[in-house]
């Protein structure tokens, strides 16, 4: 009889320490840091193979939606067809309102977002690199992150009236936390040998954070960013609850007050499209830029 775990046994198999790549068996280890293995049925797959595949579920969802309200499960006021949906899309294009929603949602997000977006970098950076910022900064933007969206509405109308400005704003502060915490945390564990290579060879200040640090955590400045992106829309709700007459945020809770149920579906089906849309052009820009730095 073998003894393969007793190593001391004479002329007994020993099983190695480490089984990376070992596949005999069907087990195979991945190095630290190592990318994901892609499952087999998505390699190989071009866009429009993954597309089709991503689109499984909401159609599957769309079909349980239909048939639950031809079964009368629930009541049009609680849950109205899709193409009850549809047809106040419709109704809203013929009356030209629905692109106007559109567009001045879409303004506000992206605006709020890039201007969120650079404070969030640029402050991430500080705080990430400088134990002074480190310590006076820190914890009194750690505590703000924890005030709800809902909290700065009734001050940013004290100081802004109800203006551009003060939706614009609240979606900035919204963008601004994900981005900052990532990219601090980030800089923060920069690989040191990586920085002191580059410092040998002359680099330093805004030189060296461009060059070497910025470009060492992309994948992860991306990920803030993708967040905040996220965050921006949600923030865009709140924000045009201030008063306006225009935005999706807006036909919800006009729609809510109302007892539109199909147009409140509408906008929420429109926000999750948008969000996703805005998400997938910042994807295809994350794959370009881990391409060209990291």
């Amino acid at each position: 009889m073998s003894h393969l775990g007793n190593p001391g046994a004479t002329g007994n198999a020993v099983l190695p320490t480490s089984v990376e790549g070992f596949t005999a068996v069907g087990v195979t280890t991945l190095k630290p840091g190592a990318p994901t293995p892609t499952p087999r049925i998505l390699r190989g797959a071009g866009g429009w193979v993954k597309l089709g595949l991503g689109l499984i579920l909401p159609v599957i969802i769309l079909l349980a939606w239909q048939l639950s309200t031809a079964a009368g499960i629930f009541s049009p006021v609680q849950l109205p067809s899709p193409r009850a949906v549809f047809e106040a899309g419709t109704e809203l294009i013929a009356r030209n309102e629905l692109f106007g929603h559109i567009a001045i949602s879409t303004q506000r997000v992206l605006l709020g977002f890039l201007a969120g977006a650079v404070l969030g970098v640029s402050l991430g950076a500080l705080v990430g690199l400088s134990k002074v910022a480190e310590v006076l900064l820190g914890p009194t933007i750690g505590a703000l992150r924890a005030v709800p969206s809902l909290a700065w509405v009734p001050l940013l109308i004290l100081w802004m009236k109800i203006g551009e400005d003060s939706k614009v704003t609240l979606i900035i502060i919204g963008a601004f936390f994900p981005i900052f915490t990532t990219v601090s945390l980030a800089l923060r564990h920069v690989d040191k040998n990586l920085v002191e290579a580059a410092r040998a060879f002359g680099l330093k200040g805004l030189k060296l954070l461009t060059t070497v640090q910025l470009p060492a955590v992309v994948p992860s400045i991306f990920s803030g960013l993708r967040l905040a992106l996220a965050q921006a829309w949600l923030f865009l709700v709140a924000a045009e609850l201030i008063a306006s007459s225009m935005g999706l945020g807006f036909l919800l809770t006009d729609s809510q007050n109302n007892g539109r149920t199909d147009r409140l579906l509408l906008a929420i089906v429109l926000l999750a499209v948008l969000g996703k849309a805005t998400d997938a052009l910042l994807g295809l820009a994350e794959k370009w830029a881990v391409q060209r730095w990291s």
